[in-house]
């Protein structure tokens, strides 16, 4: 297949573009140009995706068999992409989140539980509700916390920092929190398994590792990544409603259960978790956090100071 693949030089988008490579589609990218292409033969379109007419400037007469919008985070976003391939599309497969999902007293998440019409992602679910009614054949992946080497976000990382430099690991709440990471590989080979595949033709998957984690659990696992027995780290709780960080980030997960069942992926996509949880953050420790060489760098700690002069 011919894929276009929006974005594709970050995270996600180098991993699928890889993973989609490997598999012999013909890929293409569209973003900035701001990086080099993930696969040295791989085209790049550049543009910018928030300008409408550019876009149809530069892809109205391009072809592709399958799109990947991995980057859409509002529907002003999208919608110009599919009003352009609308009728010359076989599939468009949109990155959503399980940040979608309205808390709930029964867990884990399932695709078809009702969604927060206020949650921070509703740019996401606003796109998935566009997607069924615009009448292009469409797929949603909601993926819960993305980890893995490139991540941009401070989730593995923000353990690792404090593990390697032996400093306590704060914890809001009691530690029992439940949540779950996904390798950003095994994402990116779910995300290719929906390719002709016409079973996820409309449909919602759920992606992320197929087990559940506890905040404390999680910390442990990070410091066996690391090359550290999980006694040797000191874990200290705190009740975060007691301070008011402002835009600051005390913990880089949000403070509820957050999971979701990824069986319907599973079945429907023939696919399954390559990486379990500690696997893919010695994937993250070896291959990401100590090349870059976070673990000499210099990190602040204030946050991390202020809980510590309270506790």
């Amino acid at each position: 297949m011919r894929v276009l693949i929006m974005g594709g030089t970050r995270f996600i988008g180098v991993y699928l573009t890889k993973v989609l490579v490997e598999q012999g589609h013909e890929v293409v990218l569209f973003n900035r140009g701001n990086k080099p292409a993930p696969v040295k033969e791989v085209q790049q379109i550049h543009g910018d995706r928030h300008d409408a007419n550019q876009l149809k400037e530069k892809l109205a007469g391009e072809s592709f068999d399958a799109i990947f919008d991995n980057n859409g985070r509002e529907l002003s976003d999208t919608q110009p992409l599919v009003e352009i391939f609308k009728d010359r599309v076989r599939h468009f497969v949109y990155v959503s989140s399980a940040g979608v999902y309205l808390k709930s007293d029964q867990m884990p998440h399932r695709e078809g539980d009702p969604v927060d019409p206020n949650s921070r992602h509703k740019g996401k679910h606003q796109t998935e509700a566009y997607l069924a009614e615009s009448g292009i054949p469409w797929t949603s992946i909601r993926p819960t916390y993305i980890y893995g080497p490139q991540n941009y976000n401070d989730l593995e990382a923000w353990f690792f920092d404090r593990i390697v430099r032996d400093r306590p690991i704060l914890i809001p709440g009691n530690g029992l929190h439940i949540t779950q990471f996904g390798h950003v590989r095994d994402l990116a080979k779910a995300m290719a398994a929906v390719l002709g595949n016409d079973r996820a033709i409309g449909q919602v998957y759920n992606i992320s590792g197929d087990r559940y984690v506890t905040f404390d659990g999680l910390a442990r696992a990070c410091a066996v990544a690391a090359g550290k027995s999980p006694e040797e780290i000191k874990l200290i709780h705190y009740e975060p409603k007691q301070f008011d960080f402002g835009k600051r980030k005390a913990f880089p997960i949000r403070v509820q259960h957050f999971f979701a069942d990824v069986y319907k992926a599973i079945d429907d996509l023939d696919w399954k978790p390559e990486y379990d949880l500690i696997s893919g953050l010695k994937d993250s420790f070896q291959n990401d956090y100590l090349p870059l060489g976070r673990d000499g760098a210099e990190i602040n700690f204030s946050v991390d100071e202020e809980i510590l002069k309270t506790v």
